[in-house]
């Protein structure tokens, strides 16, 4: 029997399946430049970008986590992407991510949007711990989580190398129940 994809809904946006169609979108969000500068994936190409869209469907269909298209209930529209990734059910966690296009930005689609995924990994998936982590220097998506409860646990100073830097990472967490 095949699975069904979850479509989750708010008052203002609905998290969907990708399909083909949003290869542009995403491509046009994961090339541009505000987007990349504190997203660990880009693309130069629509070609290349077809590998994200892999990467999505594959990350489902081998159970390591679910992505949704973020779309606007009124009229559909593409305003970016979100789910998690790296999921363990042995301990019932999983890494949150998500992406919106600027020109949604601001407008609270995605402290809308990660509460549909949140509450779809505790009351579903049945896990205990969402994690985030964010680029210490993303003020606009630490203020996103802190506004959304996420508890910030602490920095890991100097853990990765971008564009040949050192960067640092804070990691935030969303409890089951919390």
């Amino acid at each position: 029997m095949k699975k069904v994809f979850p479509i989750l809904e708010s008052e203002r946006v609905i998290l969907r399946k990708f399909v083909d169609s949003d290869l542009e979108s995403v491509f046009k969000g994961l090339s541009h430049p505000d987007i990349i500068k504190y997203y660990g994936i880009s693309f130069d190409s629509m070609e290349a970008t077809k590998e994200q869209m892999l990467w999505f469907a594959d990350l489902e269909k081998n159970g390591n986590g679910i992505w949704w298209a973020v779309c606007s209930k009124s009229d559909g529209k593409f305003l970016g992407a979100g789910g998690l990734n790296d999921l363990s059910k042995e301990n019932k966690k999983a890494e949150i991510g998500f992406w919106l296009l600027p020109d949604n930005w601001g407008k609270g689609f995605m402290t809308e949007a990660i509460p549909l995924i949140y509450n779809y990994a505790f009351n579903t998936i049945a896990l205990h711990r969402i994690e985030g982590f964010v680029e210490t220097k993303n003020s606009n998506c630490k203020k996103a989580l802190a506004k959304l409860k996420f508890n910030l646990e602490g920095t890991m100073q100097d853990c990765e190398i971008k564009d040949g830097e050192f960067i640092s990472l804070d990691i935030y967490s969303k409890i089951a129940g919390r």
